[in-house]
């Protein structure tokens, strides 16, 4: 019962977080490269601007932080404010410590016997339930996204990949971008390379600049995308695609997402 309490729960905050797509979702870690085990404390919050509390908190329910051998770390002093969460962790080992949030959800429309558009959402059986039998132009999508950032403790290690969704497979590691080198990475959807995949970079600081000034790239055949970031600090990137490999029955569509926060040092 408890287990069908907390996938409810998950279900209801991932649909809420797909909902405010118009807005942008981010982890802001205190730092990402250690020397040494420390404590690491990370914001999250959904806003209207990179970086800058000025929405609402983030829900940290689907958040997830895990170690360099794939085993669960602690979150510690979680908070829920008025404009932002935050929580901590330690880093005890060394490696590549990854902290993750998957929103995982269906949404969909159709029209009612008189004509008038509906829009549901929930889990696809839920959905499923709500449109009736008369409905009428239905669509049903399906969202799949995926938010993290990466802590380092020493030497940096391997990031292990899903193969499902959209996915950020690294060729300069993510704590190892320098602002004077150029960095690579690699897109995939499901385990495959992403082609043509349209990439966007905002720079920390948005608030003390005349507008968002974004950074846009497009990768090429094999997934790849090289970048030479102008200045160190913190970047916000973000990417998504669709396609029709649903995995949910009469869905039409998938919709992908990735977000990630990355540090450059000088």
């Amino acid at each position: 019962m408890m287990l069908k309490k907390h996938a409810i729960v998950a279900a209801t905050l991932a649909l809420a977080a797909l909902s405010a797509q118009a807005h942008d979702l981010w982890f802001k870690p205190s730092s990402t490269v250690l020397s040494k085990s420390d404590w690491v404390t990370v914001d999250a919050a959904v806003s209207n601007d990179v970086f800058f509390f000025n929405h609402r908190p983030l829900g940290l329910e689907n958040v997830k932080i895990t170690g360099p051998d794939g085993s669960a770390v602690e979150m510690k002093n979680a908070h829920k404010g008025e404009l932002r969460s935050v929580f901590d962790f330690k880093p005890e080992k060394p490696g590549t410590y990854r902290v993750t949030m998957l929103m995982n959800g269906v949404m969909g429309g159709y029209k009612d016997a008189n004509g008038q558009p509906k829009r549901v959402r929930g889990s696809a059986e839920e959905i499923l339930k709500q449109i009736p039998a008369d409905a009428k132009d239905v669509n049903i999508t399906e969202n799949v996204r995926r938010m993290e950032t990466f802590v380092s403790v020493g030497k940096p290690t391997g990031i292990a990949l899903t193969g499902k969704g959209l996915e950020l497979k690294p060729v300069t590691h993510p704590n190892d971008l320098v602002s004077s080198e150029e960095a690579k990475f690699e897109f995939q959807i499901d385990g495959k390379p992403a082609a043509n995949l349209e990439v966007e970079l905002v720079a920390d600081g948005i608030r003390y600049r005349d507008g968002v000034e974004p950074l846009k790239f497009k990768t090429d055949a094999n997934g790849l995308l090289t970048v030479k970031f102008p200045r160190a600090g913190l970047y916000w990137l973000s990417t998504d695609a669709k396609d029709n490999k649903t995995t949910v029955a009469k869905a039409t569509e998938r919709r992908l997402g990735y977000v990630a926060t990355l540090e450059v040092l000088p």
